[in-house]
């Protein structure tokens, strides 16, 4: 791991991931500037690390350019669940590309190494199963979903592009399915649904018959894998998939759910949602050998500690 003094950006930094990967980098001695806009990201996840003398706050939506002194960038910025990147889907895109345009130009002035946060959906609704990184994807390029899945794909592109024609130093994760504490209530994610409406003890909804699949990495796995992209050898940019390889299906996901709350609750079923996926799985053989790294904690004891979370915040 890097030496501590290192002076490092997190775009999206009050965000879920953003925030707890704050937390990891001010732990370690970094010097961290967390950059927000506040369209999703919350005070509250930060609210630990305001006036910690190593953690700077900057308000600054990454649309807009950005100049300042920094070693390293991790850009995180932009809505992630399908509820808050569906309600403004030219203003998602324009985050991811736009966002993506404005990091790479800083990290080019300053020569930093930055990370850039893909994501599973640049695979789609996979014919390729479990995914690997050499997979292309089928993605629907005009679908609700597209303003996301292919702004994220945009994106990986403009990061190659600067690395062949500026040999800029770049790394580029693609994060499945993560969940733990700091998720929001409303964000419209399964675990965070299942979750809220089984300690409210609302009826469980399940899209489709509840057979579709994914896998679920606990945020401190998935924190700890990014730090390990971020400081892996220079000749090693990836994409790299980071996730959790245990697959169920999302009626397994319900049950387990309901028996971790003991709520009394139902499972009812809903119309699947378009262009959703049939299945998502990582294959986390580059990570296990370029990073040495691969997910720690069992599903139950991380949907206990969420759980936990949500329980202190929700109205029950």
């Amino acid at each position: 791991m890097q030496p501590s003094g290192q002076r490092t950006l997190v775009t999206g930094g009050a965000g879920f991931l953003g925030s707890h990967l704050c937390d990891a980098l001010v732990r370690r001695g970094d010097d961290v500037l967390c950059v927000d806009n506040f369209h999703t990201g919350t005070r509250d996840n930060i609210a630990s690390l305001l006036g910690h003398p190593r953690f700077e706050l900057l308000h600054h939506d990454v649309t807009a350019p950005l100049d300042v002194e920094v070693d390293r960038i991790f850009n995180l910025a932009c809505p992630a669940s399908p509820v808050h990147y569906q309600h403004d889907p030219v203003r998602t895109t324009r985050t991811c590309v736009h966002g993506a345009m404005n990091m790479l130009a800083l990290a080019e002035r300053r020569r930093a190494r930055i990370l850039q946060a893909s994501t599973s959906e640049v695979y789609g609704d996979p014919d390729v199963h479990p995914q690997p990184e050499s997979y292309w994807g089928r993605v629907n390029p005009i679908g609700l979903r597209s303003c996301y899945n292919e702004g994220k794909r945009c994106a990986e592109t403009l990061f190659f592009d600067y690395r062949r024609q500026y040999d800029l130093d770049i790394k580029v994760v693609r994060i499945f399915n993560t969940y733990g504490p700091r998720m929001y209530v409303d964000d419209g994610r399964v675990v965070s649904n299942f979750i809220v409406q089984a300690l409210r003890g609302d009826d469980v909804t399940l899209y489709g018959d509840g057979s579709q699949t994914r896998s679920f990495c606990y945020v401190d796995d998935l924190i700890e894998a990014m730090l390990a992209a971020m400081e892996s050898p220079a000749g090693f940019t990836g994409p790299v998939n980071l996730g959790n390889p245990e697959e169920l299906s999302m009626r397994e996901l319900a049950e387990r759910v309901l028996r971790l709350t003991r709520s009394p609750s139902r499972i009812v079923h809903l119309p699947l949602p378009p262009d959703d996926p049939r299945v998502r799985r990582p294959d986390i053989g580059l990570a296990r050998q370029a990073l040495g790294w691969q997910p720690k904690v069992p599903l139950d004891d991380g949907l206990r500690e969420t759980i936990a979370y949500f329980r202190a915040r929700v109205n029950v």
